[in-house]
């Protein structure tokens, strides 16, 4: 990975519920895996265990085959104002990456169906988990969870901005779910909805409240005019430390 040698910020990205309208992992498990998946997301909500543990064992219940995959994954639509989000932050000359518990088979079919052409390459453009359908049968894997800690997702976002960031270009994120907690705790600009902006409130952690990628790039181009270079200034290191959370999860 190239690492960044200005002051110019790199926006990092969720996918699911964040560039995509739902959550398109919860949409395959409702759809297509034995109810059972149910319990063992509380079991994640819960702090019991984490996104990669808990994606392993929904993903050995799905029954499908690629080509009832591929029909379901072809109705999930994306924020209508996401392309053109990006293709302001190209003309800008921002790094886009999109960081995710999800799986790149999904993720890049769900871009390509919006138009996407360009390489969508998982450790290049794209940092998530990797699927693969054999027969019947769903083989998850997790090039990117990370060194081993307490917290065991599936894609360790904060190893990923470590990686791409270098040492000195500021982080933007924008995501919407808990599994974006990390991230948001080791970005100086973040966008959160949802149960991240929850997350983000109760640990005083500054964030731009958004609904769609309209509302991200009118508030991202108000930060940025005025500012040399769009060199935008460094948070402190977070003092915040991360606590289990009392989460329902609507599943």
């Amino acid at each position: 990975m190239n690492q960044q040698t200005n002051m110019k910020p790199i926006i990092f990205s969720d996918f699911d519920g964040t560039i995509s309208q739902l959550d398109v992992t919860d949409l395959v498990l409702t759809q297509l895996a034995h109810p059972t998946w149910r319990e063992v997301e509380q079991e994640w909500a819960r702090g019991q265990i984490g996104s990669r543990e808990c994606l392993e064992r929904q993903m050995a219940l799905v029954d499908t085959t690629a080509k009832e995959l591929n029909s379901l994954v072809d109705t999930v639509p994306l924020d209508p104002h996401f392309p053109a989000f990006h293709r302001w932050a190209k003309r800008r000359g921002l790094p886009f990456y999109v960081v995710s518990d999800g799986f790149d088979l999904i993720i890049r079919r769900v871009l390509k169906n919006a138009g996407f052409t360009g390489p969508v390459n998982n450790g290049s453009q794209l940092f998530s988990s990797s699927l693969k359908i054999r027969g019947r049968r769903t083989e998850p894997s997790f090039p990117y969870a990370g060194p081993p800690c307490e917290h065991d997702c599936a894609t360790c976002k904060v190893e990923v901005i470590r990686r791409v960031r270098g040492s000195a270009s500021p982080v933007i994120f924008i995501g919407d779910g808990l599994s974006d907690r990390f991230a948001a705790q080791a970005a100086d600009i973040v966008f959160a909805k949802r149960q991240l902006l929850s997350f983000c409130r109760e640990n005083v952690i500054m964030c731009q409240p958004f609904e769609t990628f309209a509302d991200v790039e009118a508030q991202l181009a108000a930060i940025l005019e005025g500012i040399p270079g769009d060199e935008v200034p460094k948070r402190r290191e977070s003092k915040v430390r991360t606590r289990k959370l009392k989460v329902e999860v609507a599943v």
